[in-house]
């Protein structure tokens, strides 16, 4: 199964459902939409020339008659479409996509003198239209003292400027040597809800974590390679059920963002995939434990360098 990525200009994108008409397939399995489609390559191709931004034109849930009445003649409005009971507010669009990519933006600070920063992202489809935005949020004493290993809050925003998801990381070990200590981070949507949590499981060779629900009951399992070095290569970590056997359903792929900005800058790109038809709770915990993932074992601060194994 090859791993998510960003498109590449020659290559079709993968068609969105449309309100009213057919959804696409789950995943892993092809046939999107029209029978006649042919499907594109199973994944993306490295190479991705990113479009203007530009917000979604068409979100899910009814639309107020106020704002279709203020629009200028001719303009585009987004029809109803019906959204599951139970999906947090601002997270209805994530029922309607499979595969998400996550660019960390690069700060000139950082790059030029070494002073760690907070980390921000942008949250794109597969499209590369930009969907929500994240943006740590921690002290600068707690950055450039702890590291990578930092307590934070990170707050997800959607087009908008609402944010509708909160990612809380307390402090915790690096090494699996201490297994009573573990990486752990608490996933809210909308900010006081508790719907998930994304917590390492305790190997002696392998990153391995749990994507846990509000009761912090086991979901999913994610493992990652032995050695999570992306030497011209991409990285990934596969999505597994709940008791951690059979195929993949999913995957977090840190991609290869070429030499120099491997070498220089700790910014990263990722792509993840999981299954259309997944609850959008666990969509959520899953794109939290893609931030988890980044800062254990590929952020870089300082001259210090990035965490390869469970070891270091």
């Amino acid at each position: 199964m090859s791993g998510p990525g960003y498109p590449s200009p020659q290559q079709p994108p993968y068609p969105m459902p449309q309100p009213g008409g057919h959804s696409m397939a789950p995943y892993p399995m092809g046939g999107y939409g029209d029978p006649g489609y042919v499907a594109p390559p199973a994944g993306f191709q490295v190479g991705y020339q990113p479009v203007p931004d530009q917000p979604v034109m068409y979100q899910p849930g009814p639309v107020s008659p106020a704002l279709q009445q203020g629009q200028p003649y001719g303009a585009p409005v987004a029809a109803p479409v019906s959204v599951p009971a139970g999906v947090p507010p601002g997270l209805e669009y994530l029922t309607q996509i499979d595969q998400i990519l996550i660019h960390q933006k690069v700060e000139l600070l950082e790059a030029f003198i070494g002073f760690e920063t907070n980390n921000q992202y942008e949250i794109k489809n597969s499209l590369g239209q930009k969907i929500f935005s994240a943006k740590e949020k921690n002290d600068c004493c707690t950055r450039n003292c702890c590291g990578a290993l930092r307590s934070f809050d990170m707050k997800i925003k959607d087009t908008a400027d609402r944010e509708v998801i909160r990612l809380i990381r307390p402090y915790r070990c690096v090494s699996c040597w201490c297994p009573c200590c573990l990486q752990e981070m608490e996933v809210q949507a909308p900010p006081g809800t508790t719907i998930g949590y994304v917590k390492q499981d305790w190997h002696p060779c392998y990153p391995r974590f749990s994507i846990q629900g509000a009761n912090k009951e086991t979901m999913m399992k994610l493992e990652g390679p032995c050695l999570a070095c992306n030497c011209c290569g991409d990285v990934n970590f596969e999505l597994k059920g709940k008791d951690g056997s059979g195929k993949p359903i999913g995957r977090i792929s840190k991609q290869w963002s070429g030499l120099l900005k491997e070498v220089f800058t700790d910014t990263d790109n990722f792509g993840i995939q999981f299954p259309l038809d997944m609850d959008v709770k666990m969509k959520a915990v899953l794109l939290g434990s893609c931030f988890l993932i980044d800062f254990m074992f590929f952020e870089k601060v300082g001259d210090t360098n990035q965490r390869n194994t469970v070891f270091s």
